[in-house]
């Protein structure tokens, strides 16, 4: 009688047959996702195609070895580095929203997830992650012209004093109507995805410029600074005047 393994080692073998490789090649099959693994220094040691796309590499060889800083802007590249580190140390992303730009130089919103990268023994020893362009996104989910509305209504007025009541009524739903399909389709809140809009415009603002925190605030639709400050701190794990200093002391090198 053939030995019955546990449910956790059931395909184990299969999948060590197969060779990591082999199944990470799959993500090539996915032709709007990006995929990426990096090493401990944040540099790429695979991506699938369509990030080869996105960062205008014609052969994954052109990007093997790089880290952001060869295919981005400074500081698109810093914030990108930054968070890996944070997610080696612990702090997983989940299908964040982040700004990114396209081959164009069009700004463009993502969203992405990052988790650590583990040896054998359970050490970390890089980071790999996901990024799909939210247009394209929302463009597969059901119901997608009433998100777009909502959505492109709070990108183009974040600064502004949304209320949920008037996010519903661009969206001709009801708020919790309105709520449910954010959870269903995004995995967040409208008020989520309101906050993480206003605080990347918010990292923008503190690399590109030299204005103060408390009008960054202002400009990015918070009224309160002090709340600003732990919903930055949260989101990208240090707060805006950290990582405004780290950034101006790594420019400065």
């Amino acid at each position: 009688m053939a030995q019955v393994k546990p449910a956790s080692e059931f395909g184990k073998d299969l999948l060590e047959q197969a060779g990591i490789q082999q199944i990470i090649g799959m993500f090539d099959l996915l032709p709007d996702l990006l995929f990426w693994i990096k090493d401990e220094h944040s540099r790429i040691v695979h991506c699938n195609k369509y990030y080869l796309a996105h960062i205008g590499a014609s052969t994954l060889s052109q990007a093997l070895g790089c880290d952001d800083y060869a295919f981005s802007a400074p500081h698109l590249a810093r914030q990108f580095i930054v968070d890996d580190k944070q997610v080696m140390s612990g702090n997983e992303v989940h299908e964040r929203l982040e700004m990114n730009t396209l081959r164009s130089g069009e700004i463009a919103w993502f969203t992405t997830s990052k988790r650590p990268l583990l040896n054998a023994q359970g050490s970390v020893i890089g980071s790999y992650g996901t990024s799909r362009h939210l247009d394209k996104l929302i463009a597969g989910a059901q119901g997608f012209n009433v998100l777009k509305q909502s959505t492109d209504y709070i990108r183009a007025h974040f600064a502004e004093n949304i209320a949920l009541d008037t996010l519903a009524s661009v969206s001709n739903l009801s708020i919790s109507a309105l709520e449910r399909r954010y959870k269903k389709h995004m995995s967040k809140t409208p008020k989520q995805f309101l906050n993480e809009v206003r605080l990347e415009n918010a990292r923008r603002l503190l690399v590109e410029t030299h204005l103060s925190i408390n009008q960054i605030a202002s400009d990015s639709g918070f009224s309160d600074h002090s709340y600003f400050s732990r919903k930055f701190a949260r989101l990208f794990g240090e707060q805006p005047s950290a990582f405004r200093k780290t950034h101006w002391l790594e420019t400065a090198k």
